[in-house]
């Protein structure tokens, strides 16, 4: 696996993986495999682990620190703050108070058995306090040793601006792919001006860039099944839009998923694309996307397939939409 580095030196595997969906959102957990699917990346050279602590909420980061325990050395470590949950799974808002951001990292530690978290995210960022405040709390953390490099996700240029002045930001994590190109409207420019890497989360579309797409939202405990992009007229719509990738991973011999995969590595070297799995089958086609090379036509034709605009549906269900910045 190679390696790629995001911003101030931090230095992670080309490809991450995201653990969101073995602990909540897309269907029913096996926390058997889920670790198995961690132990395989790990022994595969994938060693930038994504979680949160609103994932579950907080089991997915007990997943994850159970999993990667007598191998801390082998992982680069990231997780978030700032959606925050109830015990019983309400969720209560979006957090960015600096006593509740100290808070927050604590019990993020205390989860994840670990003395320090290498990345440590603003997983949405607070209009009701000035993100100086946030990122002031969040560089005392850095200053305590309790965290080694900051990041902040779905975040504007004007607020990552704001973030970068109190504390250099080493990442931003964005939802980017064929089908999302937002961070192209701007933000991706800004990123590579300050020095910033780019995570992209949901590179699959969520499962939508792939041999899947006609089954997804249907299982027990989905959250797809309610999302905007799978729904109604907009699923037939988005269906039909991603026929050309099929017959383009057809013609590459590859699987749909690892196409849209490796588009998102193709779009630079400082991207880093963090698909999320909980099984090892699909891990293993995932990480053999890392592999895949474009000449210019094919980017050309991919890029062309999904023209941008052309998606129905908003990313997330209205009352989410609200959440992020603009």
């Amino acid at each position: 696996m190679q390696q790629r580095e995001l911003g101030q030196g931090l230095v992670v595997s080309a490809l991450g993986l995201g653990c969101m969906g073995m602990s909540e959102f897309y269907g029913v957990g096996d926390d058997a495999e889920s670790t198995a699917t961690i132990h395989e990346a790990l022994d595969s050279g994938v060693n930038f682990l994504d979680t949160a602590d609103m994932y579950g909420p907080f089991t997915n980061e007990r997943l994850v620190g159970a999993a990667i325990a007598g191998r801390r050395d082998e992982v680069v470590l990231a997780t978030k703050f700032g959606n925050e949950r109830g015990a019983d799974g309400a969720f209560l808002g979006v957090n960015g108070r600096p006593e509740y951001v100290r808070r927050a990292c604590d019990a993020s530690l205390a989860r994840l058995g670990v003395d320090v978290i290498d990345l440590y995210y603003q997983h949405r960022v607070d209009r009701t306090v000035p993100i100086e405040e946030t990122w002031g709390a969040m560089k005392s953390l850095v200053e305590d040793g309790k965290v080694r490099f900051l990041g902040i996700s779905e975040a504007s240029s004007a607020t990552i601006e704001r973030a970068h002045a109190v504390h250099p930001v080493c990442a931003l994590q964005s939802e980017y792919s064929l089908w999302t190109r937002d961070p192209e409207d701007g933000v991706l420019a800004t990123c590579r001006r300050l020095g910033i890497g780019f995570v992209a989360y949901s590179p699959i579309g969520r499962g939508f860039l792939s041999d899947q797409a006609a089954e997804l939202g249907d299982g027990e405990k989905d959250f797809r099944a309610g999302h905007p992009r799978f729904s109604g007229e907009a699923r037939e719509n988005n269906l039909r839009l991603v026929e050309p990738l099929h017959e383009l991973a057809r013609a590459k011999g590859v699987t749909v998923a690892q196409l849209a995969i490796a588009w998102v590595l193709a779009q630079g070297e400082d991207v880093v694309p963090i698909p999320g799995t909980k099984r090892r089958r699909w891990l293993r086609e995932n990480i053999a996307a890392a592999d895949i090379e474009f000449s210019a036509e094919e980017l050309a034709a991919l890029a062309a397939a999904i023209p941008r605009g052309a998606v129905a549906g908003d990313r997330y269900p209205e009352r989410s939409m609200g959440t992020l910045d603009a």
